[in-house]
Formats: C-alpha cells, structure tokens, sequence
C-alpha cells in the first residue's frame, strides 16, 4: 500500500478465521475476533463477510442464524459435516477483563480455500485475520492463499490487517514472523508487544540495554519514546504502512508513515471488554479506507470500542450515533 489511499464510498472488508460462541457467565455469543471485526465494519457501513466455518450441528445451525439475524451474510460460512462447531468458556475477573479456554478441532479449524473465497479476496478492500486460526495447518493454508490473492493488478492497495491475538499457547514465531510479512498492518496490545518483542528480539536488534526491555519493564505511561521506537522498528522490518496499538484503560497509539496518534480513552463502566479490541480494529480500518486522518480515527476508534466495553458480548447492538461516526 506504499501508493495514495484510494477513498471510495462503499468498500469490501473481510474477517477470516475463527466464528464461535463465547460461553459467557451470561450465556453464549456469537464471538471469534474476525467475526466481531467483520459485525462492526457491517455497522458502520462496509460491505463485511465473515470467511469461516461450523459444524453441521445445532450450535452451528445457531450461528448461522446469528449471523443472519446481525445482517451479515452468511455466503462464506462454510458447513463441516466432519467437527463440532467452534466454542469458547470465558472466564471474566472483578473488572470483565476475559480469560479464554478455546476448545481445539472444531470446524474452523478445517477452514477451505474455495472459489468463492478466491473470488471474495480479489475483490477485499481490506482483510482482518489473525494468529489463533492459523494453529491448524488447513486454515493457516486457506489464510495464507486469502492473502496472497488479495493483492492484483486490480487491487493493489486492500489493506491486510494481521491482529495478533495471542490465545493461550497457539502461535509461535513462524506464525508471528510469516504473518507479518504478509501483512501491511498490524494490530496488537500491549501485553503482545512484550511478547513479539521478545519472539522477534525487537528491543536487542535497537541496541537497547535490557533494563529497558518491555518485557521486563513493562509498558507504563512514561514509556512512550520507547514504545515509539518500537514501532517504528516494526513498521520498517515488516513494510508496514499502519500499527495500532491499545492499552486497555490507558487508551491507544496509532503510527503510520512517521506520525503517531495517542488517545487516553473514553472510561465506562465495564460489563466485560470481549470484543472491545476487535470493535477498534473495524473502527480504525474504516476510518483509514475513508482517509481520515490518525487522530480523528484515534477518536472514533476510543469512542466505539469503550461502547462495547460498557455491553456484554463481542457483537452487541449499536446505537446509532456510533453507526454514523464514518
């Protein structure tokens, strides 16, 4: 995406990889961090498809009827006579901060590369994926021709948005560094920037001493110079045109091309953050497509994902001040 960002009115935004239910205290949500992605560009005015899989159970007759209630379409969902649908147990702590046991060989673990998803990728403004459905080799395989076909003569400038998303221990530095390459924008928190600093040696290939080191010192307030190396480092080892970076309570920083973006974020009162960074990443990959500017997505991004921060569930129903930000 090294040219000028083409600004349309309408644009094709794709998640691939995980759909599931989140079993919450609650009770179950439609979840999967493509799938919030993909619910929230919906809602704020894109043309969003979810490239997954359930089982041909109830749990996945379920979803599929979720999925068709939120408005989504659910063209490239494919049915797997083979595995259960995808579940989660989740877990929230006194503040609804989320802790995850994500169950394995599950239909979006078999995740196919069909023609229609060949033809889908040819035509994705941009695409969301990340590190969790790449621990199978099938879906890792469809994620990786997804991408490659996004980018043609025809569609040069889709943005392919990796969001990291490190689950429990399914990701290593093969994933991390592979994904990265195919990737021209990263989405991350902090508590994964300590961990890819330490994987990829971000922090020792600068020359910083130790002491300094994120994963020892942590990302606090004060550390913003050195957060901004960081980043910057990454932007230039992986060609990437855009970071985004939340901080949980702390807010965000964006950086793209040179410039960065902080925001201290909007506080409300917690239900849980389930799908709160997922909201973010959709809010900013809108409001970059639209060519806004850093801090004026900064802002849109803060004020979208702290909403669903203050709702249960990862897809909640959105009011329609926030659908008509962009």
């Amino acid at each position: 995406m090294g040219q000028e960002r083409e600004c349309k009115s309408k644009f094709t935004v794709v998640g691939v990889g995980e759909i599931l239910w989140d079993m919450l205290p609650s009770g179950k949500e439609l979840g999967g961090a493509v799938t919030n992605f993909a619910y929230h560009a919906f809602a704020l005015g894109a043309d969003a498809y979810v490239v997954s899989a359930v089982g041909d159970d109830e749990l996945g007759r379920e979803i599929i009827a979720k999925v068709d209630e939120l408005g989504l379409s659910t063209r490239y969902i494919q049915l797997d006579a083979k595995h259960p649908t995808g579940t989660v147990d989740v877990t929230l702590d006194a503040n609804g901060i989320p802790s995850y046991v994500i169950h394995e060989n599950v239909a979006w673990d078999y995740i196919k590369f069909t023609k229609e998803a060949f033809d889908l990728a040819k035509k994705a403004d941009a695409i969301c994926f990340g590190s969790l459905a790449q621990r199978s080799q099938t879906s890792r395989n469809t994620i990786i021709s997804f991408l490659e076909n996004s980018c043609n003569e025809n569609n040069d400038r889709c943005l392919r948005v990796f969001d990291i998303n490190l689950r429990q221990n399914f990701y290593n530095r093969e994933i991390i560094h592979q994904s990265l390459q195919y990737a021209n924008a990263l989405k991350l928190n902090d508590e994964e920037l300590k961990v890819i600093d330490e994987l990829l040696g971000l922090s020792e290939s600068l020359g910083l001493s130790k002491d300094l080191n994120v994963k020892t010192t942590g990302l606090s307030e004060n550390m913003s110079p050195f957060i901004h190396d960081i980043l910057n480092h990454l932007a230039e080892k992986y060609s990437l045109d855009l970071i985004v970076l939340t901080r949980g309570d702390k807010g965000s920083i964006l950086f793209s091309k040179g410039q960065f973006s902080e925001h201290s974020g909007f506080r409300v009162e917690v239900a849980d953050t389930v799908g709160a960074g997922d909201a973010f990443t959709a809010a900013v990959v809108m409001g970059y497509l639209h060519c806004l500017d850093l801090d004026q997505i900064s802002n849109i991004a803060n004020k979208l994902a702290s909403y669903v921060c203050s709702q249960k569930g990862g897809t909640p129903n959105l009011p329609d001040e926030l659908k008509r930000l962009l």
